[in-house]
C-alpha cells in the first residue's frame, strides 16, 4: 500500500514540476497551482484569504482535494462557499484540511488522529488503502518548501459543533 502511494507521488511530482530550475522547491500554493488539478482549491484559498498563510514559513501538511473532488459536491456548493458572506464557513472547511507540521505517509498509523488548524481532529486508516477522515489519499508526500501535500479524492467537511 505504501509502495502504491509512493509511486503515485512520484508521478504527481513529475507532473506538478514542484522544483524550480535552480532546484529549489516551491511553496504549497505554488506547488498546487503548478499541478493544474487544484484550480478550485487554489480559488477557494484565495477567496478565504489564506494564500499568505499557506505561502508562509510552515511547515504545514495539506490534504488537497482535486478539482474532481470539489465537482462531486452538491451543485452550487462551491459557488456558494466562494461568496464573501460565506468566508467564515469556507475558512473552516479549508483549515480542516491543514495540519500544523509536516506529516509524511511514513508517520501515519492505523487509527492515528491529528489536530487540524480548524481545531477538529482528522482520523487516519491504512487498511485497504490510506484514508484521512474517509477521504482516500491518492498521492502522498508531495514536498513543498514549507510542508507536504497529500492529494485526496473528496472534500472533507468538519464535524458540526
Amino acid at each position: 500500500m505504501l509502495r502504491k502511494l509512493m509511486l503515485a507521488t512520484t508521478a504527481t511530482l513529475m507532473i506538478a514540476g514542484v522544483a524550480l530550475a535552480d532546484g529549489h522547491k516551491t511553496d504549497i500554493v505554488d506547488t498546487a497551482t503548478a499541478a493544474g488539478d487544484f484550480t478550485t482549491l487554489v480559488a477557494a484559498v484565495q477567496a478565504a484569504g489564506l494564500v499568505d498563510t499557506l505561502k508562509g514559513e510552515g511547515p504545514f501538511t495539506v490534504f488537497a482535494p482535486t478539482d474532481a473532488a470539489f465537482a462531486a459536491l452538491p451543485e452550487g456548493t462551491v459557488e456558494a462557499l466562494l461568496k464573501p458572506e460565506n468566508k467564515d464557513q469556507l475558512v473552516g472547511i479549508l483549515t480542516y484540511h491543514v495540519v500544523p507540521g509536516a506529516v509524511k505517509s511514513t508517520d501515519l498509523s492505523e487509527g492515528m488522529t491529528a489536530a487540524t488548524v480548524q481545531g477538529a481532529p482528522l482520523t487516519f486508516a491504512l487498511e485497504g488503502g490510506a484514508t484521512v477522515s474517509g477521504a482516500k489519499i491518492t498521492a502522498a508526500d508531495v514536498e513543498a518548501s514549507n510542508g507536504v501535500i497529500h492529494v485526496i479524492d473528496s472534500v472533507m467537511l468538519p464535524p458540526a459543533n
